[in-house]
C-alpha cells in the first residue's frame, strides 16, 4: 500500500531555512509526480510545489517562488522541499502528496516560523 512519511519540520526563526523530506513506498515512485501541500487551521489545503516523475519540471505557488525548491531522488524514493527565507506566514502543517487516481497523503510535518 502507498505510504508517505514526512519529516524535517520544526521551529525556525524568520529568515531561516528548513528541509522537509518525504519517504515514499508502495508504488513505482519514478512514474508519478509528487507534490507538497500545506494547511493552516480554518483554511483549505494549498499546493506549495510539485515535481514531475523524472524531476525535469517543477511548479510553485507564487507565494513561495524564489524561496522554496522541490527536488526528488528516485533511487531513494524520496521527495524534498528546501525552504529558505522563511516567513511567519509559511507556518503550517506540510503534507506530501501523490495522485494515483485519488490523492494519497502523509501524516504531515509541522513548520512553525516565529521569533
Amino acid at each position: 500500500q502507498v505510504q508517505l512519511v514526512e519529516s524535517g519540520g520544526g521551529l525556525v526563526q524568520p529568515g531561516g531555512s528548513l528541509r522537509l523530506s518525504c519517504a515514499a513506498s508502495g508504488f513505482i515512485f519514478s512514474y508519478y509526480a509528487m507534490s507538497w501541500y500545506r494547511q493552516t487551521p480554518g483554511k483549505e489545503r494549498e499546493l506549495v510545489a510539485s515535481i514531475t516523475g523524472t524531476g525535469g519540471s517543477t511548479n510553485y505557488a507564487d507565494s513561495v517562488k524564489g524561496r522554496f525548491t522541490i527536488s526528488r531522488d528516485n533511487a531513494k524514493t524520496t521527495v524534498y522541499l528546501q525552504m529558505n527565507s522563511l516567513k511567519p506566514e509559511d507556518t503550517a502543517l506540510y503534507y506530501c502528496n501523490v495522485y494515483r487516481g485519488f490523492h494519497y497523503w502523509g501524516q504531515g510535518t509541522q513548520v512553525t516560523v516565529s521569533s
